[in-house]
Formats: C-alpha cells, sequence, structure tokens
C-alpha cells in the first residue's frame, strides 16, 4: 500500500494527479460515509418536506427535477429522468398540480406537447420549509476558501456525472 507522500513528482513533492490510498483519511470508505450521511440528511428533509405537503418523497424528487431544469420540462423528459412509467409519472403530476406545485402547459404548434413548470407560490413554500438546509449550507461554505468549494463543486459535478452513467441496479 502507497502513502501519499510516496506518491511524489522526480522533484520529491507529491504527485496531485495521483490517486488517493484508500486507506487514507480521504479515501473512498470515508467518502462513502460521508456521502450516505449527507444522503441520509437530505432524505429527512426531503420526507420532512412531503409529509408537510402531503405529497410522496418522489414528488418531491420529481419538484427537484424540475426546478433544476434548463429549461421547462416535458413528462416524457421527467419519466426518463426519474427512471418511472407514463402512469407513474402522470400520477405523480396529477398530484403535484393539485397540490397547486406544478402547472402544464401546452405552448407549441404541435399542441400533443406538454411542458412542466414550478409554480412560483409552490416554490415560496419550498424555500421557507428548505431554508435551514440553505443556512446549514452556508454556515459550511463558510469553512472553506474559495479554491477549496471550487474543488468540492468539481467534485461534486464528477460523481454526479459518474452516477448518471452508472447503469441502473436490476434485481
Amino acid at each position: 500500500m502507497t502513502s501519499a507522500d510516496s506518491r511524489q513528482t522526480g522533484g520529491g513533492a507529491p504527485d496531485p494527479a495521483a490517486a488517493p490510498d484508500p486507506a487514507s483519511a480521504a479515501g473512498l470508505q470515508a467518502f462513502a460515509v460521508e456521502l450516505r450521511r449527507m444522503n441520509g440528511e437530505i432524505n429527512r428533509m426531503t420526507h420532512g418536506f412531503a409529509a408537510n405537503q402531503q405529497l410522496h418523497p418522489t414528488d418531491v424528487t420529481a419538484l427537484a427535477a424540475i426546478l433544476d431544469a434548463p429549461a421547462p420540462l416535458t413528462p416524457g423528459a421527467l419519466r426518463e429522468h426519474l427512471g418511472l412509467t407514463s402512469g407513474a409519472v402522470t400520477a405523480c403530476l396529477d398530484r403535484l398540480e393539485r397540490a397547486g406545485h406544478i402547472r402544464r402547459a401546452r405552448e407549441s404548434a404541435d399542441r400533443r406537447v406538454v411542458h412542466v413548470y414550478y409554480e412560483a407560490s409552490a416554490r415560496m413554500a419550498a424555500r421557507d420549509y428548505f431554508m435551514p438546509l440553505a443556512e446549514a449550507t452556508d454556515r459550511a461554505r463558510a469553512r472553506f476558501s474559495e479554491a477549496e468549494l471550487t474543488t468540492v463543486l468539481r467534485f461534486l459535478a464528477a460523481i454526479n456525472e459518474e452516477l448518471s452513467e452508472a447503469p441502473p441496479v436490476r434485481r
């Protein structure tokens, strides 16, 4: 097993491009633990919001996808993103529309095309509920330099990219 100190460039300095030692403080196990902890905390908040809004947790995942999309989503794009059946996405959108979180609109010349929008009033409810998450994120960000935060964002983007390309788990 090599240590970070033994992975050095010819000049004696550690090689920043070398993969981290799995046994180090930045090893895979440490990342797995912290990612599971973060996922658990975010799930706890998401499930709380779902219960508060009388929604299913999947509905909240759909809301996040709608909110984060660079352009209005179609039900088909949402279905693909969530990995659900057409019927499940329709039921989800029906619940979200009844609860006032989204609206569906036919905006193109092709009347079959439906776009899904997150309602402004629902954004306020979500913003209010998730304010503790935003505040915790801001407090945590304050502990790091701009360069460190840039690295963290690169890591999060990279892991999300890797996960999005991973095959789904089949049972």
